[in-house]
């Protein structure tokens, strides 16, 4: 755990993640400073002392001469520090390199971070040994009196396959000849020959059970605080909560190790499959659920049948002519305001956390800004994933209540201020305190009970973070939809169960089921996507939490729980990003299946794509692979995914091309990457540090990004394009 600690700090391990930010810059209550660092110094503090405690569990025995010695726990720790010191003396010189170098922080800020962490440490240390103090006992404790007055001998617990003379044999213990004490001066180590065997281990069993019952108190703590996790103080940096997750498993671990030693990978192996049996037959498995759907009601089917017997029936051209007058509407809107044929815009934005719903926003609002408000207003579809969708869906939430007459400009940074505001410490905090341990505490809503998780607490902060303004029920944007007063908008999470996609819309959009041409002719396309409102249409479809499918479409593996819906058989849901990190399926299918009516009413089509990564990436090299490594060759592709969906969006952009002519179809790209003199890579996290939100708001002003806003501000002069040339608008079909 140290050497990963290690990695993880030092950016070698899942640095794109910015892990390694929760622990140089963590964040508390929405700031940075002394008490984010006190925190994460407590939960250092706490991972320290229960390696201490466990290593001392296990290895003690081996250091017979301690149980000589006052206070032997106190002097284990202080003799065992050469790891922990060096780990120590790397993280203060990264953090005042990272503080210093990147953030370039005063030293008086410097002083107080640092100031802060130490203050954390050495509160959780003086605790610990407060309770050792008044516990533990030594030699001479035992030695005032006779052993036979000393119960506590005879019945405390310990290890069954130490020989208690093997203690004092020198030949088969690791040989110490000096030790430090608490003044730091070195003491030679004296011979324990003359002491009753059973005297020397009731002390090392006396304070192992001290141990143990400190790091068993320690994990009923944190369970308790898990029943807190609404109150905004305790939601503490993510990095305490992965010291704290790193303490509760070391202690597990040197708990089935003490008491079962080498039957623990057994023990453990049987442990994990008999919670995987119990959870699996619904005993103790709460499952995550979506808010606002109703799981007692009868579930509905789902099967490949039904999907069929849909996409065949006349819901298909229903859901059709609804959306059509959606597009109608929009039209002569934008026509009143030009007198020409309006120029159709798409939104697609990707996936990559607080990075992307950042990015997403500020290219959006920089945009519609320049075009005096008419990129919204000409924006009819809005797709894309997991963060990105974030800041489109709170954008456009800004945009509606700017319509309304609300006193508020979406153009502020403010709200770029709040799309970025931490998401991942609340998260971590309870996933290690709460969901670790199996959710216990549950809330309701619309008459239905939902267990409080990770994934509870995420919607809660993300609603408090955009001022609440998004806590609703998806069907409130209905009518502002059908009126054309806001763009239309997919959430896409993909179906686990068999890597369909489920399409989230208050509006009917079983047209997005399948492509065009398999609703007129049987058996020629699969159906690869779901009507989330269809499908659930009975179980409350509409009363499902805004937040809840913005959630769903964000559910990153292990960080967010899947979803479960109350289907038979039962699906789960999970981040967009598996099927479509960029929204591009979604829009394709849109513009192919209104491709008649488009082309026949606009005077073009711009598809904006909004991405938070480098489109072309370094081609690695295979050269000077030895031969295990490349066993792994055959299964390196899987790990390309976003490479393979690029490639295979860019075959439908082609497609959509040749559908529409370049003369009418238009793609402008605006793409994250650092500049040359930024040092730092925004991170794809829930987390964002200050530095991290600058770099990502001066990409803004990258040629590339320049060159294409100047494309989309051309494009929206609102000159009336025409049909390509051979292209008869008579009586065309949608196919």
């Amino acid at each position: 755990m140290w050497v990963f600690l290690t990695l993880i700090i030092s950016g070698d391990f899942a640095a794109k993640f910015g892990i390694r930010y929760l622990f140089l810059d963590p964040e508390y209550l929405g700031e940075g400073g002394g008490e984010a660092f006190f925190f994460l110094g407590l939960a250092f503090g706490c991972f320290f002392l229960t390696w201490n405690l466990t290593t001392y569990l296990l290895s003690a025995q081996f250091f017979p001469f301690l149980a000589s010695l006052a206070h032997p726990f106190s002097k284990f720790c202080l003799n065992n520090l050469v790891l922990p010191l060096s780990f120590s003396v790397f993280y203060f010189f990264s953090v005042v390199f990272f503080q210093g170098i990147f953030n370039e922080v005063a030293s008086a800020h410097l002083f107080r971070i640092l100031s802060g962490y130490m203050g954390g440490f050495v509160s959780m240390l003086f605790l610990y040994f407060l309770y050792f103090r008044f516990t533990n006992r030594d030699i001479r404790y035992f030695t005032k009196k006779d052993q036979q007055d000393q119960p506590e001998l005879a019945i405390v617990p310990g290890r069954r396959d130490i020989d208690l003379e093997y203690i004092k044999q020198d030949k088969n213990r690791w040989r110490v000849d000096t030790y430090l004490n608490e003044s730091f001066r070195s003491r030679l180590v004296r011979s324990v020959a003359h002491y009753d065997s059973k005297l020397l281990m009731g002390i090392f069993r006396q304070n192992h059970l001290n141990a143990l019952i400190i790091q068993l108190a320690t994990i009923l703590i944190i369970m308790l605080l898990g029943l807190l996790t609404d109150n905004p103080m305790f939601r503490i940096p993510a990095g305490a909560s992965i010291l704290f997750l790193f303490s509760i498993l070391t202690a597990i671990i040197g708990a089935v190790t003490y008491w079962f030693n080498q039957w623990r990978v057994t023990i453990i192996t049987l442990m994990l499959l008999l919670v995987n049996m119990l959870t699996s037959n619904n005993l103790g498995h709460y499952g995550n659920k979506a808010y606002g759907l109703n799981y007692q009601s009868n579930l509905t089917d789902y099967n490949y049948q039904k999907l069929r017997n849909l996409v065949m029936s006349d819901q298909v051209e229903i859901d059709k002519a609804a959306t059509m007058a959606i597009l109608e509407k929009w039209k002569e809107k934008a026509w009143a305001a030009t007198g020409k044929k309006p120029t159709m815009v798409l939104l697609s934005v990707s996936g990559g956390g607080l990075r992307s719903a950042t990015w997403s926003m500020k290219v959006i609002q920089e945009a519609d800004s320049l075009l005096g408000g008419k990129l919204f207003q000409n924006t009819v579809l809005i797709t894309g994933a997991s963060g990105g969708m974030l800041g489109m869906a709170y954008l456009r939430e800004l945009y509606w209540r700017h319509k309304r007459g609300d006193t508020l400009e979406y153009y502020d940074e403010e709200y770029i201020d709040d799309i970025s505001k931490d998401l991942l410490n609340p998260i971590a905090f309870t996933l290690v305190a709460n969901d670790l341990f199996l959710p216990r505490s549950q809330f309701e809503l619309g008459g239905h009970a939902y267990y409080k998780d990770r994934a509870y607490v995420f919607e809660r902060q993300l609603n408090e973070n955009t001022q609440m303004w998004m806590d609703r029920a998806i069907s409130e944007y209905r009518e502002a939809e059908k009126e054309a007063d806001i763009p239309m908008l997919y959430v896409t999470p993909a179906i686990v169960n068999d890597a369909r996609r489920m399409i989230i819309s208050p509006q009917g959009v079983s047209f997005m089921m399948i492509a065009p041409v398999g609703t007129a002719h049987d058996q020629t396309v699969e159906v690869d996507a779901v009507d989330f409102g269809w499908l659930f249409k009975d179980q409350g479809a509409d009363s499902l939490r805004f937040s809840t499918a913005l959630r769903m479409n964000a559910t990153y593996p292990y960080i967010l729980p899947n979803v479960h819906l109350p289907s038979d058989p039962k699906i789960e849901v999970m981040d967009a990003g598996f099927r479509d990190n960029y929204g591009l399926l979604s829009a394709t299918r849109f513009l192919q299946v209104f491709r008649h009516w488009i082309m026949e009413n606009t005077g073009g089509v711009v598809l904006v794509q909004i991405g938070s990564s480098e489109k072309i990436k370094k081609i690695k090299s295979s050269d000077r692979k030895g031969m295990v490594s490349s066993l792994l060759n055959p299964v390196e592709i899987a790990a390309n995914l976003l490479s393979l969906q690029e490639f295979e969006h860019d075959n439908s952009l082609g497609f959509i091309y040749d559908l529409y002519g370049p003369e009418f179809f238009q793609l402008i790209r605006f793409m994250y990457h650092p500049g040359r003199n930024n040092k730092i890579m925004a991170s794809i996290s829930f987390h964002l540090t200050e530095r991290e939100k600058e770099v990502v708001l001066e990409a803004i002003e990258e040629p590339e990004n320049k060159a294409s806003m100047k494309r989309l501000i051309e494009s929206l002069g609102y000159v009336t394009a025409t049909p390509p040339l051979g292209v008869n608008m008579d009586n065309q079909k949608d196919e």
